[in-house]
Parts: C-alpha cells; sequence; structure tokens
C-alpha cells in the first residue's frame, strides 16, 4: 500500500474498511502519522502558554519568578515538555485503546494480534482527538470533551473490528 498522507487523513475520517486494512501498513509510516498528532497538539499547547493562557496551570509565585530568571530559555523547555507530555499522553492513550480494541477482537471472535489492533487504534484516534483538540481550544465549552473523545474513539474502534477478517471455524 503507497498511500499518500492526505488519502490516509481522509479515509481515518469515515472510512473503517480502510482503517481495518491500515493494519498492514508499514509501521513507520504509521508512527509518521501518529507524531504529526502529537506536534499539532505540542504547537497548540506551547502557543496556549506564549499567549498567557497559564490558568491551566496551578502555580504559585515562587515558580512564576523562577520562570521569569530563566527568561528566553523557558520557551525551548516549555516546548520540550509540552512536547513530552504530549508523547506520553497519546502512546498511552494508543496502547490503553488498543488494549480494549483487542477485547472487541475476542468478543467479536475476529483474528488479529495486539500489533494490528495499534495501527488501527493509531488512525481511528483522527476525529477523536480533533474533538479533543476543538474542546482544548474553547475551554468554555459546557461538556467534558475528554469522555466525548473516548466515547467516539470506542465507536471507531468496533466499526473497525467488523472489518477483521473473522476466525477460523474449529
Amino acid at each position: 500500500m503507497n498511500l499518500k498522507w492526505h488519502q490516509l487523513f481522509f479515509a481515518s475520517l469515515y472510512e473503517p474498511k480502510k482503517m481495518a486494512a491500515f493494519r498492514l501498513l508499514p509501521i513507520g509510516k504509521v508512527f509518521k502519522y501518529v507524531f504529526v498528532f502529537i506536534f499539532l497538539f505540542t504547537f497548540i499547547s506551547f502557543g496556549r502558554f506564549l499567549f498567557g493562557d497559564i490558568d491551566v496551570f496551578e502555580t504559585t509565585e515562587e515558580v512564576l519568578e523562577y520562570g521569569e530568571t530563566l527568561g528566553a530559555l523557558r520557551y525551548p523547555i516549555s516546548f520540550m515538555l509540552s512536547f513530552t507530555i504530549t508523547v506520553f499522553y497519546i502512546f498511552i492513550r494508543l496502547s490503553a485503546m488498543a488494549f480494549i480494541g483487542l477485547g472487541l477482537l475476542r468478543i467479536m471472535k475476529r483474528r488479529g494480534e495486539y500489533r494490528h489492533i495499534w495501527q488501527s487504534t493509531a488512525f481511528a484516534m483522527t476525529v477523536p482527538l480533533f474533538i479533543q483538540l476543538i474542546f482544548e481550544v474553547f475551554p468554555s465549552l459546557p461538556t467534558e470533551g475528554k469522555v466525548i473523545s473516548y466515547i467516539v474513539h470506542l465507536l471507531y474502534m468496533f466499526a473497525i473490528v467488523r472489518y477483521y477478517p473473522k476466525l477460523p471455524k474449529r
């Protein structure tokens, strides 16, 4: 499968059959796709830091004073910290959702391994992460974005698992 990025992106929005087939893609292409979202989240988080949306964090006067003494060095430090946290968050989320997807495979009597469902989960996270991104950018929205995001992710996983091959009858 020699797919371009825009083909992967649009297929991961509304084509669960193709997302199920994406389990056969090379792992490098999957990691690149995931890191696009990681950088997107990092830039948004860093932008919020730059524009003074610091009330998201619980800070004390001492922490703010220390940040002022660092000067311009605080920007690359905060970018790297934000990047690291985002990497951990997205990979832990993907791994947890893939574990749930593995349970779905067993319940629906479908054939697949953890690595296959992990790759499918990586593409199934597109819409849920955009939903969560909207709730991050607009914190005044009244609902909890992460809960909605996880529910949508589970629905995508359920739709994808239906297209996995069935287990052979014994």
